[in-house]
């Protein structure tokens, strides 16, 4: 049935004289045999013998039931839309489930699954009494605080560069906080069913190489001092890609090897199997800190940075409830360093003068939190319990000689690229 001709049952006539081909009654009608559209024939625009008709094949009642009809497929097409984002969202879900989000998952479950590393140097390291320290660590603690008001209710799962990402596809881990590079091949496709959302940067780094002083190299170096030696770094990671592209463009050749963690790669290096080591910075950083033998000096080249290394957690995509938590908690952290809000001045920080602190803290308004399904105060948690961004890169930064001075890391208010939307 034609749009045009639907429209005219619905308002009372069978159809134009031309259409209604086998209503006689109607396409014999003298009043409208002038008439090209019988919509416009004041006299059988409500004609009761077109309009019941029963030889015209459109009739009234078959729109009605062409009408239910399609209402009933569109409430079909529905229900399958609903059913596919829920298999997409948690493939492990059983029929009947009413989850909307990741954000349901963790809630019902009491605790937030958060993938590390393990043995990142100040990032997240695993201790002898098995708990987790560091800078992503950290930020998991701040996810649960948001969620649950307890910074505790968090479990870590270590996971190598590998295992990583199917860990996050798979359901295994809600979210990872593991030293990983935001990158368009990780964001738009990574092979599998399941794609990945990044949040926000939460440690701007570049890649840069670490050799012994013994061999000649200082921080002067260049790649081009490289040529024909054994660099080593961890398998499937941007390091990988990029050490091997930036000594094509240089004209080089040098024998690369790979590894699953980092540890095997620190070991070959100080065996004298490796003769240069490459990842971020930070890492080098912390390895050289905590693991350079006494009387060598190993030294971090070039004096810029090979590439740009922007860390930010994953997640699984399109669960932009989810995503909002993640994104919002971390946010919370670095609105709080702009104003100054820290673990110790939390509960004395004058919100009235500064309402955008007060609505992100619940103190004057903490509709935006509810409405993420969050309590009130959940970010007012985040800042007491675990700090805001800079108390934690103090923290877990600092002792390992990292600082924010003179870094993209810093403010932005200080020149630094840290920023986060206002709490409004």
């Amino acid at each position: 049935m034609s749009l045009y001709l639907l429209l005219q049952i619905l308002n009372g006539c069978g159809g134009s004289s031309d259409d209604c081909t086998e209503c006689e009654e109607c396409k014999d009608c003298e009043k409208c045999e002038d008439c090209e559209e019988c919509k416009d024939c004041e006299d059988c625009e409500k004609c009761e013998d077109c309009e019941d008709c029963e030889d015209c094949e459109y009739n009234l009642s078959d729109a009605k039931d062409n009408i239910e009809s399609l209402n009933q497929e569109i409430t079909d097409l529905n229900q399958e839309i609903t059913d596919l984002n829920k298999a997409i969202l948690n493939p492990d879900c059983p029929d009947d489930c009413s989850f909307t989000s990741r954000l349901d998952i963790v809630q019902k479950r009491g605790y937030v699954i958060v993938g590390v590393s393990g043995s990142a140097v100040a990032f997240s390291e695993l201790g002898d009494d098995d708990s987790m320290t560091g800078f992503d660590a950290d930020f998991g603690r701040a996810l649960a605080a948001a969620i649950f008001g307890d910074d505790s209710q968090v479990e870590f799962v270590t996971l190598t560069a590998s295992e990583r990402f199917d860990a996050v596809q798979s359901g295994d881990v809600d979210v990872l906080i593991r030293n990983t590079t935001w990158a368009q091949s990780r964001d738009t496709d990574v092979g599998l069913d399941v794609g990945l959302d990044f949040g926000p940067i939460i440690y701007y780094d570049g890649q840069q190489l670490m050799g012994r002083e013994s061999d000649g190299f200082s921080s002067q170096s260049t790649i081009a001092d490289i040529d024909g030696l054994t660099i080593c770094t961890n398998a499937r990671t941007t390091t990988e890609k990029n050490i091997t592209e930036e000594a094509k463009a240089a004209g080089i050749t040098i024998n690369l090897q790979t590894y699953e963690d980092f540890d095997t790669v620190i070991e070959n290096f100080i065996s004298g199997n490796c003769d240069i080591i490459t990842t971020d910075r930070s890492a080098l950083v912390g390895r050289k800190a905590r693991q350079q033998p006494e009387g060598d000096n190993w030294v971090i080249f070039p004096a810029t940075p090979i590439s740009k290394e922007p860390l930010a957690p994953v997640y699984r995509q399109n669960d932009s409830i989810w995503a909002d938590v993640v994104n919002w908690t971390i946010y919370a952290t670095i609105i709080a360093d702009e104003y100054g809000v820290t673990q110790g001045n939390v509960d004395s920080f004058d919100y009235e003068a500064n309402p955008e602190m007060g609505r992100l803290m619940g103190q004057n308004d903490g509709q935006l939190q509810i409405s993420m399904g969050l309590p009130v105060d959940a970010f007012y948690q985040v800042i007491k319990q675990v700090g805001n961004y800079d108390e934690i890169f103090t923290r877990n930064l600092n002792p390992v000689g990292i600082t924010r001075e003179e870094s993209p890391n810093m403010n932005w208010k200080y020149g630094g690229l840290l920023y986060a939307p206002p709490a409004l």
